[in-house]
């Protein structure tokens, strides 16, 4: 019995953790140094053509995910990067979008683990195909 106890702590414990451990910018809001379009086990980073008002777009495609939150930068600066976090576990996953001459480089990984199953990937291009289709516009 205190075995399941000691299992049911460290989970909550866990949980708990992945919750409220800080995000610390200087970590996380960062540029990719390099572009194209790669996967990952816990990342994507994907480059698309892009129109001076395409950053303010993503961004407002990006603010209304559900459980996203903006971590630091803004459209205006050139580079924003989000947290977005699991329903269930409130893992947080970063993306950080930097604006490049005629392009956008998208980077979207995890934080714990060693892999994300493809979401990161999912929810990046689920952001491209929105803007691609006119989303985001004031």
């Amino acid at each position: 019995m205190r075995f399941i106890a000691l299992i049911v702590v460290a989970a909550a414990s866990f949980a708990l953790y992945v919750r409220v451990a800080p995000s610390d910018p200087a970590r996380w809001h960062v540029s990719t140094g390099d572009a194209g379009n790669r996967d990952f086990a816990g990342a994507a980073i994907r480059t698309i053509p892009a129109d001076p008002g395409a950053m303010t777009r993503l961004d407002r495609i990006i603010r209304a995910t559900p459980r996203t939150t903006r971590l630091a930068g803004s459209p205006e600066e050139g580079m924003v990067t989000y947290i977005t976090r699991s329903r269930f576990w409130g893992f947080p996953d970063y993306t950080t979008i930097e604006a490049r001459p005629g392009a956008i480089v998208i980077h979207g990984r995890l934080r714990f683990g060693s892999s994300d199953m493809g979401v990161n990937r999912a929810r990046v291009s689920c952001w491209i195909t929105a803007l691609e289709a006119g989303e985001g516009r004031a």
